[in-house]
This record gives C-alpha cells, structure tokens and sequence, in this order.
C-alpha cells in the first residue's frame, strides 16, 4: 500500500500525522510520502519537500510565488503519477491540493481532500470543481457534509482529531507549575500565527496590544509560544522595539501548556483559534490580509459569512471578539481582552460554550477519517 500526502502549514502536518498513525493500524506495511513537516516525518512520512516550500497566505500574496509553486506541483504530479499510490490525500491547504488532485484523478488515482474548503460560504461554485478533483471529502465540522450532498459529491464528518487531543478539564495548576509560572499570576498569551506572512502582518498590532495591557494590569505575564525559531525571532525584534513594558517570554513550542496556563488568549484567525476554545480559554481574534487582498474582498463581496474565527463559525454566532484588517489595532485588541479580564462570569458563559463545542467535535476524528480513507479504498479494490 502506497499512500501520498501534501500538507502545507502547521496545522494540517498535524493532522496528517494523526492520520498518518490511524492509516498504519489498518496498513502497517504501508509506505507514506509526500510534502510534510515534522510531525508527519516522525509518523512516517517520507518528505519529497518540507511544508515550509508551501506556506505562503493571501490571494494578491502568492503572486509573487506563483511561478515556483506551479513548478513544484508540476513535479509533485509527475513523482506521484510515476510512483502510482493508491490514494492521493490533500491535508488542507486547498487551491493547491485541488489543482495537483484534478490532475491526478485525471490520471486514474484515488484522490482525497482532507479538510473541506469553506466552499460553503464564499466562491459556492467551487462544488462541481472539487466533485471532479477528488472521490472523498474529509470534513472536521458537522455542518458541511450536508452542503456536499446536496451537490452530489461525497463526504463524511470525520471531527477534529484536537478535540481529541485536548482533554476536556484542562489542568491550569500543572500547565503553570511545568512552566514556572505562580498559580495567582495573570497570563496573556499570544499566538501570532505558525506563518511568516501573518507574523509580519500581525506582529506590530500583537506587540502593541500586549504592551498596552501590560501598563494596564502590572505583574502580566506575556507568553510567545513560536512555531519556529525564524518566526520567534522575528516576533520578538517587534516586541522589544513596542512592548518593553510588556518583558514577552517566548517558547519554542508548547502552544498547549501556554494555552492551558493562560488566563486570555490573543491569536491570529486560524486553527489556534479552535485549539483555544478546547483549550477553554477566553480570546480576542485578529486576522489581517495584504492590503489589495482585502480590498479584494471586501469590495467584490466573496465571501459570505459575518465570521472568521473557527469557534464563532461553529456556534454560528459570535462568542469571541473578532478583528480584521485595519480593526485589529493594539488599542481595540487590549480593549477586548481587557474585557475578559473583568468580567469573569462572561469567561464562564463562555466556557460552557467552548465545552459543548468540544464535545460535538471530539468523536476519534483521526480514526474515523482512516476509517473512510480505508473503506474507499476496499471499495476501489473490489470493484469489478
């Protein structure tokens, strides 16, 4: 058995690599390849090209990138076609991985798209595209297979393998003790992104709000978990330069025991959102774009929801504070954590949403989505 798989950013190398483990129980002699980070190279994975060669956000952003990428994915197609696997998973990361999938269905392979595209609130039809790209959608959210069906193609709610990973009473004490925090302290933390472009973007805003809040509330203690040494250091250049006041302690890692140590979350629109509601810790979004990008659309109206964050879209309300654009300046960020801070019953309301959240999402995600990725395959190979 020879399975291929693309990620292209943090998040989806993780689901890859929970994947990754649930497709070995049912394939232990299986081979992985494909374009992976760490945690899918430590699963199994044999990595053509690191996920790093991928990551790059924004619609006017990956112009510049466009001739490399379509390089790439032209030699992704003709390896994949010529090492033959017997399914194709795409792990998020969609206008790349719908393209190389078209191509490689077009060539006779089984193809998968792990993480649906929000093709349910803007650019609708998508559908048809993505029903002649892959033979199986993998949705994490309840509400999109349904969407799916009503346009013939076929997908399956699969949940979210972090609500899985996160426990639902989440041990604050420990977090604090392991990172040597007091137990009475007041912990910010902030997360500006696991890519260098919302890094960049967000960097002067988050740096700002932290300051502000630390002037506000004395004895804060500011966390910076990075994804990579390169984004550390360059979040911390912006907060030496705009939150002296603030004395930000960077981690390598640790999202999770930052997350579960912290009293209020600042965070970049993205999956750190979702790991911060099972996380049960009130936050403040900020999402910003290059400025044509955003311009783009907000003025050719593409996209139709009133959120962004993953825990409002769930709720399909706003549970969280959301900024975007030119909204998230340090003054509103504070302002809305701030907030939080002073109004604990608010936090508990919110809590019991985040819990409920949990519990819809937390089914075996990663084993249900092996599952699905194995009974295709059966299929495929018992038809006559």
């Amino acid at each position: 058995m020879r399975i291929a798989l693309v990620a292209g950013e943090t998040s989806g190398d993780t689901l890859g690599a929970a994947l990754i483990e649930g497709l070995k129980k049912r394939f232990p002699q299986a081979e992985f390849a494909g374009v992976a980070g760490p945690a899918m190279r430590a699963a199994g994975c044999e990595a053509w090209h690191d996920i790093e060669s991928l990551s790059v956000m924004g619609l006017t952003e990956v112009i510049a990138h466009l001739p490399r990428l379509f390089s790439l994915r032209a030699k992704l197609r003709r390896r994949l076609i010529e090492w033959a696997p017997d399914v194709f998973i795409g792990v998020d990361y969609k206008e790349f991985n719908l393209g190389l999938a078209r191509q490689l269905k077009r060539a006779g392979l089984t193809t998968v798209q792990y993480v649906s595209p929000q093709v349910w609130a803007w650019r609708q039809g998508r559908v048809r595209t993505i029903g002649e790209s892959v033979d199986l959608v993998l949705c994490l959210f309840p509400f999109e297979p349904d969407f799916y069906r009503e346009h013939g193609v076929r997908a399956a709610f699969v949940g979210h393998p972090l609500a899985d990973q996160v426990p639902m009473e989440i041990d604050r004490a420990g977090a604090r003790a392991e990172l040597g925090i007091d137990a009475a302290a007041r912990v910010l933390a902030v997360l500006p992104g696991s890519r260098r472009g919302e890094v960049e973007k967000l960097a002067d805003c988050f740096a700002g709000a932290a300051e502000l809040l630390a002037q506000r509330y004395p004895g804060l203690v500011t966390l910076a978990p990075m994804v990579t040494p390169q984004l550390r250091d360059a979040f911390a250049a912006r907060c030496a330069a705009l939150a002296p006041t603030a004395k930000v302690r960077f981690l390598d890692g640790q999202a999770r025991r930052v997350l579960a140590a912290a009293d209020v979350v600042l965070v970049a629109s993205g999956t750190a959102t979702l790991e911060t509601a099972l996380s049960k810790r009130p936050m403040v979004v900020a999402y910003r774009l290059g400025g044509i990008t955003a311009f783009l659309l907000r003025n050719l109206k593409l996209v139709k929801l009133q959120h962004f964050s993953q825990p409002n879209l769930l709720a399909g309300k706003e549970l969280v504070p959301e900024f975007f654009q030119e909204a998230a300046s340090p003054a509103n960020l504070s302002s809305a954590l701030a907030r939080w801070i002073e109004h604990p019953e608010d936090v508990a309301r919110l809590q019991a949403e985040f819990a409920a959240l949990h519990s819809r999402l937390r089914c075996d995600g990663a084993e249900r989505a092996a599952n699905e990725v194995a009974e295709l395959l059966t299929a495929r190979v018992a038809r006559p």
